[in-house]
């Protein structure tokens, strides 16, 4: 089942880049034969059919294998590197570097960014402190560049069969997602090599060439740069064809500068278009923003200057003298490229490191915190359907909203004593419309699960998908209880005119404090994953008992008395007590999510 899930998802998210490899080959097409029919019919045309079988067919392998190599990276480390972003961004250049190291990891800058908006939106993390790390993501995304500039065209089937008999064969997940990123890695390589060959024709077709000579002029690389970067939705890609092209003695140095810069600033900017359209979260779009910022002011700063990085990319790279010509620029400017897009990044970072706070102001002005929309009774603050690419990050977005259920189920229950002890009907009036509140929230947490549920999740990802369904489920039977029954009780008890004695009223408020507490530990163990809270709620249940079996046998003396008031108060009190035991089992239940399966099986 799970290997079926896994295979449909992938096939789904391959399909997806499909179509927007069409979208930009079918651009690409019309700009050729544009060019083509100015050249008239003197200039012998290339076969366009087998080019572009060869360029579609090329690229739609290469961003498949870019996506299997990112999520099994994701899926196989993603909890871990969670783990190490949290841990190694106490200050703006270990943010930088861990930044860099987990994104050139899973290969992909925007899941670095999603896991960075899950630990802000928790309050793991500050806006600031995340600016370094998204700065360091630049870095890492370089890596793959890198890797593409190295002509392994030829050995690229071995990985994808390797990969390929992992995926399908393997019964362990680990296994199985290791094989997709060693089948990932194949196909990046194998379309690279399909791309080069079909590009070859292209090395004598004049008005291709006079494309690749005005990609020269630095505006014009960037902008082309950026918008295929916009369509493709991968920096990698564009980068990946520069050096394809680069590798048949087609695309010169600073073209192919100019072309990955274009890329930096594209990738950014779709990032920020899609948070803007899909994201509830202003920290989502805040981040965007710095990244985006980043990006375009970057640009700008060596835009000028151009001419020295092609200079810093050359003095770096490894020449090959033995070629001459055409030959050895496929032989050079691959590796060139490479190098200037790792160094336009790194010496970028290094200025602005030390900015980190002014791009987080500067996100926050122009980004300003969202108002409420009126007549709304309540919506989710942190279900961010930007941050489903990345189940985990959004596991954690469901912990967090949960965590606000519970706060607000927490508040109904301590304003049920006050609201009573008062004669507070206006405040049994608003106990009852936070119980509305809460019945929204639970729909649309569990609408939000459905849809992580629609992606590949891991085993443990699968346990706590199906620990935050329980504990939401839980939780609003918990405020239906306090908004309903208790409620009801308390309106009750309002109209009476008999009064419990002081005893009873104080072992009713002692019995009170302690469910009162349980249900705090239960929010605590779940909004943070707690499972010392989580534990002592379960070490509570002898305490609760004993109290509880006090009231009643005392309560229930006291029914043999004549006094029609009195013997109603004790009913209702005794049914508080019932209903508070209730409150106390389903806090039980919930705060079990939180703890190990060995212990959560004890009762």
């Amino acid at each position: 089942m799970r290997s079926s899930q896994l295979e449909h998802q992938s096939s789904r998210n391959i399909l997806n880049h499909l179509l927007r490899t069409t979208l930009a080959v079918v651009l690409l097409a019309i700009a050729f034969f544009a060019f083509a029919a100015e050249s008239g019919g003197a200039i012998e045309s290339p076969d366009w059919l087998q080019l572009f079988l060869g360029l579609f067919g090329g690229l739609a392998l290469f961003l498949a294998g870019l996506q299997l190599l990112s999520e099994g990276m994701t899926k196989s480390a993603g909890q871990t590197l969670k783990t190490v972003l949290a841990k190694l961004t106490t200050n703006r250049l270990k943010g930088a570097l861990t930044g860099a190291f987990i994104t050139g990891v899973l290969n992909s800058s925007t899941v670095t960014t999603l896991l960075v908006v899950g630990f802000i939106s928790g309050g793991m993390m500050t806006l600031t402190q995340s600016v370094g790390v998204i700065m360091g993501a630049n870095i890492g995304s370089t890596v793959t560049a890198q890797l593409l500039a190295f002509d392994l065209a030829a050995y690229s089937l071995g990985p994808v069969a390797i990969g390929f008999f992992m995926l399908f064969t393997a019964k362990q997940e680990k296994v199985k997602y290791y094989g997709m990123m060693i089948m990932g890695i194949g196909l990046v390589f194998y379309g690279m090599g399909l791309m080069s060959v079909a590009m070859t024709p292209l090395r004598s077709y004049e008005p291709f060439l006079e494309i690749l000579k005005a990609l020269e002029n630095p505006m014009a690389g960037i902008l082309a740069g950026a918008a295929f970067t916009a369509i493709v939705q991968s920096s990698a890609a564009t980068v990946g064809i520069a050096i394809a092209m680069a590798s048949e003695g087609l695309l010169a140095l600073p073209a192919g500068i100019a072309l990955a810069l274009g890329a930096n600033i594209g990738t950014a900017a779709t990032t920020a278009l899609m948070g803007i359209l899909s994201a509830k979260s202003t920290d989502a779009v805040r981040a965007s923003a710095v990244h985006v910022i980043f990006n375009v002011l970057g640009t700008l700063i060596w835009l000028p200057f151009i001419w020295l990085l092609v200079d810093m990319a050359v003095w770096i790279s490894p020449s090959s003298p033995e070629f001459e010509g055409m030959a050895r620029a496929a032989a050079e400017v691959p590796r060139q490229i490479a190098n200037a897009n790792t160094l336009f990044n790194v010496i970028n970072t290094l200025l602005f490191i030390g900015f980190t706070g002014w791009f987080a102001k500067l996100a926050e002005r122009i980004v300003p915190e969202r108002k409420p929309a009126e007549g709304i009774i309540i919506e989710p603050k942190f279900l961010d359907e930007g941050v489903l690419r990345a189940p985990t990050v959004a596991l954690q977005q469901v912990r967090l909203e949960l965590g606000r259920v519970g706060a607000i189920t927490l508040s109904m229950l301590q304003d049920i004593v006050p609201a009573l002890r008062d004669g507070d009907r206006d405040r049994l009036d608003d106990i009852v419309r936070r119980n509305d509140q809460v019945d929204i929230l639970d729909q649309e947490i569990l609408n939000y699960l459905g849809k992580v549920r629609g992606g590949t999740l891991t085993e443990q990802e699968s346990l706590e998908f199906q620990g935050l369904m329980m504990a939401s489920d839980n939780l609003e039977s918990l405020a239906d209880i306090v908004g309903t029954d208790v409620v009801s009780l308390a309106r009750k008890a309002i109209d009476l005119d008999s009064e419990s004695g002081a005893e009873t009223r104080k072992m009713l408020a002692e019995f009170y404090t302690t469910i009162v507490e349980s249900v705090e530990l239960t929010v605590q163990a779940i909004r943070d994953n707690d499972q010392r809270a989580a534990e002592s709620v379960l070490m509570m249940k002898e305490k609760i008992r004993d109290q509880s079996e006090l009231l009643l046998a005392r309560k229930a003396s006291r029914l043999t008395a004549d006094d029609p008031d009195y013997l109603t108060l004790v009913r209702l009190e005794m049914s508080f007590v019932d209903q508070l035991r209730r409150i106390y089992t389903l806090a039980k239940r919930t705060a079990k999510v939180a703890l190990p399966q060995v212990l959560a099986q004890r009762d």
